[in-house]
């Protein structure tokens, strides 16, 4: 199974919060966005800030997203992303969200495989699937 992993999917284990995909970590390859590590130590240091992560706790996040970073191959936000991002998208889709969308277009038309969209925005979910993806939440 290869997927392509949004920011939330990552999020959920990494900040231990409940309802993770219970596919967690059971692919053969795993794609994501430049975006994902800057979405995910923002919602980190978010936590800083608002007094609910200390800085053991904010240390412990880090180094384990460094670790999940290692495991998911990245895709560059270059001009084609740029490009797939600004084209019309057959549903609702927020600007986060529509550059992760086009990172999997990409990749799905690069390597020719079949891409699991994986995703617990039931919003992103739809736009993937009227995409073409075949999604994987909670």
């Amino acid at each position: 199974m290869i997927v392509y992993l949004d920011s939330s999917v990552v999020l959920r284990p990494l900040l231990a919060q409940p309802g993770r995909l219970l596919r967690w970590g059971k692919w053969t390859a795993a794609y994501s966005s430049e975006l994902l590590g800057i979405e995910c130590r923002r919602a980190i240091d978010r936590l800083r800030l608002e007094g609910l992560y200390d800085d053991a706790q904010v240390a412990k996040a880090t180094q384990e997203l460094i670790q999940i970073e290692r495991t998911i191959r990245r895709i560059r936000l270059g001009r084609s992303i740029v490009q797939e991002s600004s084209r019309t998208m057959p549903t609702i889709v927020k600007t986060l969200d529509v550059i992760h969308l086009a990172s999997a277009i990409v990749i799905r038309e690069r390597r020719g495989v079949e891409l699991l969209f994986a995703t617990h925005d039931t919003q992103q979910a739809i736009a993937a699937r009227a995409l073409g993806f075949t999604t994987l939440e909670s």
